[in-house]
Protein backbone atom coordinates (compact mmCIF):
# COMPACT_ATOMS: atom_id res chain seq x y z
CA UNK A 1 0.00 0.00 0.00
CA UNK A 2 2.51 2.61 0.45
CA UNK A 3 3.78 1.94 -3.19
CA UNK A 4 0.73 2.72 -4.11
CA UNK A 5 -0.07 5.47 -1.94
CA UNK A 6 3.52 6.99 -3.13
CA UNK A 7 1.95 6.21 -7.13
CA UNK A 8 -1.29 8.06 -6.25
CA UNK A 9 -0.97 10.50 -3.59
CA UNK A 10 2.94 11.26 -2.59
CA UNK A 11 3.75 14.50 -3.17
CA UNK A 12 6.06 16.76 -1.25
CA UNK A 13 4.71 20.19 -1.25
CA UNK A 14 6.90 23.57 -0.90
CA UNK A 15 5.96 26.69 -0.06
CA UNK A 16 8.39 29.47 0.14
CA UNK A 17 11.17 27.13 0.58
CA UNK A 18 9.66 24.82 3.08
CA UNK A 19 7.82 21.27 3.22
CA UNK A 20 4.89 21.60 4.32
CA UNK A 21 4.75 18.06 4.82
CA UNK A 22 5.75 17.22 8.37
CA UNK A 23 5.56 13.95 8.96
CA UNK A 24 2.64 11.17 7.85
CA UNK A 25 -0.12 13.21 9.72
CA UNK A 26 -0.45 15.56 7.07
CA UNK A 27 0.81 13.20 4.51
CA UNK A 28 -2.01 11.90 2.07
CA UNK A 29 -2.04 8.45 2.67
CA UNK A 30 -4.79 5.48 0.56
CA UNK A 31 -7.64 4.72 3.23
CA UNK A 32 -9.42 1.58 3.32
CA UNK A 33 -12.01 2.30 1.30
CA UNK A 34 -9.63 3.00 -1.81
CA UNK A 35 -7.29 -0.21 -1.17
CA UNK A 36 -7.80 -2.89 -3.87
CA UNK A 37 -8.57 -6.50 -2.70
CA UNK A 38 -5.28 -7.56 -1.70
CA UNK A 39 -3.86 -11.42 -1.85
CA UNK A 40 -0.70 -12.53 0.03
CA UNK A 41 0.71 -15.74 -0.97
CA UNK A 42 4.24 -16.51 1.29
CA UNK A 43 6.15 -19.64 -0.48
CA UNK A 44 6.87 -22.24 2.13
CA UNK A 45 11.23 -22.30 2.57
CA UNK A 46 13.44 -24.03 4.77
CA UNK A 47 15.19 -20.47 4.70
CA UNK A 48 15.54 -17.90 7.77
CA UNK A 49 12.78 -15.33 7.51
CA UNK A 50 13.75 -11.97 5.78
CA UNK A 51 11.29 -8.64 4.78
CA UNK A 52 8.14 -9.58 2.70
CA UNK A 53 6.96 -6.67 1.33
CA UNK A 54 10.22 -4.26 0.40
CA UNK A 55 11.44 -5.58 -2.23
CA UNK A 56 7.22 -5.02 -3.72
CA UNK A 57 7.24 -0.96 -3.21
CA UNK A 58 9.69 -0.39 -5.83
CA UNK A 59 7.75 -2.35 -8.76
CA UNK A 60 4.15 -0.85 -7.67
CA UNK A 61 4.72 2.26 -9.68
CA UNK A 62 5.85 1.08 -12.87
CA UNK A 63 2.90 -1.53 -13.19
CA UNK A 64 0.69 0.65 -12.41
CA UNK A 65 1.93 3.57 -15.13
CA UNK A 66 1.70 0.64 -17.49
CA UNK A 67 -1.59 -0.52 -16.45
CA UNK A 68 -3.21 3.59 -17.15
CA UNK A 69 -1.03 3.22 -20.73
CA UNK A 70 -2.80 0.24 -21.13
CA UNK A 71 -6.21 1.49 -20.27
CA UNK A 72 -6.02 4.48 -21.95
CA UNK A 73 -2.97 4.91 -24.18
CA UNK A 74 -1.06 7.74 -22.70
CA UNK A 75 2.28 7.43 -20.87
CA UNK A 76 2.52 8.65 -17.17
CA UNK A 77 5.74 10.83 -17.08
CA UNK A 78 4.94 12.38 -13.45
CA UNK A 79 3.98 11.06 -10.18
CA UNK A 80 1.92 10.99 -8.78
CA UNK A 81 -0.83 10.40 -11.21
CA UNK A 82 -2.47 12.85 -11.88
CA UNK A 83 -6.39 11.69 -12.88
CA UNK A 84 -7.10 15.08 -14.81
CA UNK A 85 -4.03 14.88 -17.01
CA UNK A 86 -5.73 11.68 -18.23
Amino acid sequence: MFGLTATLKGSINIKKGRVEEGNYDDFPLLRMNEVPKVEVYIVPSKRHPTGIGEAAVPLIAPAVCNAVFAGTGKRIRRLPIDPTLL
